[in-house]
């Protein structure tokens, strides 16, 4: 029998760390959430140097690329400026006559700078439909006139009836009083008879006679109507005829014709800019056609915004530079100003000034500048009209803040065309004269995320 095999046991080698074996002190290893919070802190530190200087780059960059200027302390006068037209004074208004009709017609126009003398036509309209009236007028009042006649006629000839039957019943009534005369020497019965017969007769001459008064204050009546008919007809035709006279309309004058524009077409039309009436044009009674400027006083029409209007009045002076006479200057002051017209982003109004000093070498329709002295300030705050901003009920300026601007609301004391008056600044600061913001945009083309994309 065999005996089985005894194995040697089975030894396990430790070989020591590379530290235990060189005699060094073993390290731990760092936990693993030590090292992600580490890792995430000095990520976060970085994003946020990252952007403080993405910020200031930009604002650096923005307050590079804005204009800007400092805010003014002194004394201030503020000035309105525009283009007007040089054009005769005391203008001769020729309007449309009041014929009551619904629309006249114009068949003839004086050109616009045409030279006219006193007595001249310079408008006539379409009397055609006056004409049909006056020829109706005319053939009523003929026939009016025919109707009189014929009444007359008919009571004459009535009265003449109306009287021969009274003389007739006159002398019946003398027959039966006759007859009477008898009824001693007749029998009971006809004197009862000729009584009754004279009784008769002077009942029927009262009732004539009666008669006679009435017929004559009806014949009187309808020939009052039909005289009333002729006068309406002569009123008529009188009426058609001063109504033809007047659609001729003459200058009283010596000077030239101005037309104006025809507020009859439609608002767009020409780009909203109204033409001025011509042959052919339907205008309404009473509505301005033209007008004859009187040479002798010279004036000049200006078109003016509607928010300087509250910086101007009547007989303020004005300086006033011809275009074509460049080598004087002229003075006058404001003669009128008009009512407030236009679309809602031009709101504007005519202004009406008179030239005080007039030459010879002055002729119609010479463009003019005009300057304004409208209203004087002093020690006032001033910047340029462009550094003002206005939005959402708020007025507003852009202040220089460190490397950018931030908003500052003011209070707007007075503005002109180049110049505003404010308060709510110190003088000296600087403010901006753009929106920075939009100034950003259009530099950057698309913002702090287009920057960051660079």
């Amino acid at each position: 029998m065999s005996t089985p095999a005894v194995q040697p046991p089975t030894t396990t080698v430790v070989r020591p760390e590379p530290a235990a074996v060189i005699g060094l002190p073993v390290r731990r290893r760092l936990p693993r959430r030590i090292l992600l919070a580490f890792f995430l802190f000095v990520t976060l530190a970085l994003a946020a140097f990252g952007g403080y200087r993405l910020y200031r780059s930009l604002s650096t960059s923005r307050a590079a690329g804005v204009p800007t200027t400092r805010v003014k302390r002194g004394d201030v006068t503020l000035t309105v400026s525009a283009k007007g037209e040089l054009r005769g004074g005391n203008s001769e208004e020729l309007a449309a006559p009041m014929t009551g009709e619904g629309e006249l017609h114009i068949t003839v126009l004086r050109k616009a700078g045409d030279v006219v003398k006193d007595g001249e036509t310079v408008i006539q309209f379409d009397t055609t439909d006056q004409i049909f009236k006056l020829r109706e007028a005319e053939a009523d009042l003929a026939e009016a006139e025919q109707q009189v006649l014929k009444a007359k006629a008919e009571s004459e000839a009535q009265q003449e009836e109306n009287t021969y039957a009274v003389v007739k019943a006159k002398a019946d009534v003398r027959q039966a009083e006759l007859d009477c005369r008898k009824n001693r020497m007749v029998s009971a019965i006809a004197a009862r008879q000729n009584d009754l017969a004279l009784q008769s007769t002077k009942d029927r001459l009262a009732q004539l006679e009666q008669d006679l008064a009435n017929f004559k204050a009806t014949n009187q009546a309808g020939i009052a109507i039909q005289e009333a008919a002729r006068h309406k007809s002569e009123v008529q035709a009188a009426t058609a005829r001063r109504n033809i006279e007047s659609m001729t309309i003459r200058t009283h004058r010596n000077g030239y014709v101005s037309i104006r524009q025809n507020t009859n077409v439609n608002f767009g039309y020409r780009g909203m800019m109204l033409p001025p009436f011509r042959v052919g044009d339907r205008v309404n009674p009473g509505m301005k056609i033209a007008e004859i400027p009187d040479l002798k006083s010279w004036e000049l029409g200006a078109n003016i915004g509607e928010l300087d209007r509250g910086h101007l009045t009547v007989g303020e002076k004005v300086a006033v530079q011809i275009v074509a006479v460049p080598f004087r200057k002229y003075h006058g002051h404001i003669k009128d100003m008009g009512g407030t017209t236009g679309p809602p982003w031009d709101r504007h109004f005519e202004c009406k000034i008179t030239l005080d000093d007039a030459s010879a070498e002055l002729r119609p329709g010479m463009n003019a500048n005009v300057v304004i002295n409208a209203d004087s300030l002093q020690n006032a705050l001033s910047v340029p009209g462009q550094a003002v901003f206005e939005s959402d009920g708020r007025t507003f300026v852009y202040v220089q803040s460190g490397s950018g601007f931030a908003t500052a609301d003011v209070k707007l004391v007075r503005r002109g065309e180049s110049q505003a008056v404010i308060t709510g600044v110190k003088e000296g600061q600087v403010v901006a004269l753009a929106n920075p913001e939009q100034r950003s945009e259009k530099k950057g083309g698309g913002g702090a995320l287009q920057a960051i994309q660079k």
